[in-house]
């Protein structure tokens, strides 16, 4: 009876910490689960399900040459436990999404208009990169929480529609995170980190 016990113990403690552990969206307990904001107005509205944003063109006028228009929660309240959201990302020509990630969930990337030349990276210790040149109507898959990036290498403005398998996926850019930092990183902590010299690591800190 003691060792029956001590098993059932030991699987609760188990099943907690997964649990506990789990990075995702949890399943939602009921249809939906509106995230309201305005109280008076209520949930009982197709308004909370509802955005007319992602038809209009996001300004690519910035270093990157891009533009993600979130369409999460905090603009679709009626996503509040769904664990999914979209996001439109437009390019200028030769327009870069940085290599970021999102630590709370996976994409698909579907091109709409232009080319581009995406990828991923895997987790240490292989770090081996995935690439591919899409076109209009080709879908990629970039897996949960790793380094990915996506280049408009043709002539004219490009398009594409994401999925997030989250209702707020988040994002860490890259370069953003590493030398724009606030406050900043230690210079001699990256400038180990990336074999740079000290006074390149404080002149990309300047940059961003």
């Amino acid at each position: 009876m003691q060792r029956i016990r001590s098993i059932l113990i030991a699987f609760g403690l188990f099943a907690f910490a997964c649990s506990s552990a789990s990075a995702y969206d949890p399943s939602p307990l009921q249809d939906f689960c509106v995230a309201i904001k305005d109280f008076k107005n209520g949930a009982c509205s197709y308004r909370r399900f509802l955005l007319f944003r992602p038809k209009q063109a996001g300004n690519t006028s910035n270093p990157d040459g891009s533009n993600v228009t979130m369409i999460n929660v905090d603009q679709i309240l009626g996503l509040n436990t769904l664990g999914i959201s979209l996001v439109r990302i437009d390019y200028a020509p030769y327009g870069v999404n940085p290599p970021h990630t999102h630590p709370r969930g996976s994409e698909i990337l579907l091109v709409v208009e232009g080319t581009l030349y995406v990828g991923f990276v895997m987790a240490n210790p292989n770090n081996c990169l995935f690439t591919k040149i899409l076109n209009p109507g080709d879908v990629f898959v970039f897996p949960f929480g790793l380094i990915h990036f996506q280049f408009n290498i043709g002539k004219t403005a490009a398009v594409a529609f994401a999925g997030l398998s989250s209702q707020n996926a988040g994002v860490i850019t890259i370069a953003n995170a590493v030398f724009g930092s606030n406050p900043p990183i230690n210079p001699d902590v990256v400038a180990k980190a990336f074999q740079l010299n000290k006074n390149v690591v404080k002149y990309l800190q300047s940059r961003y």
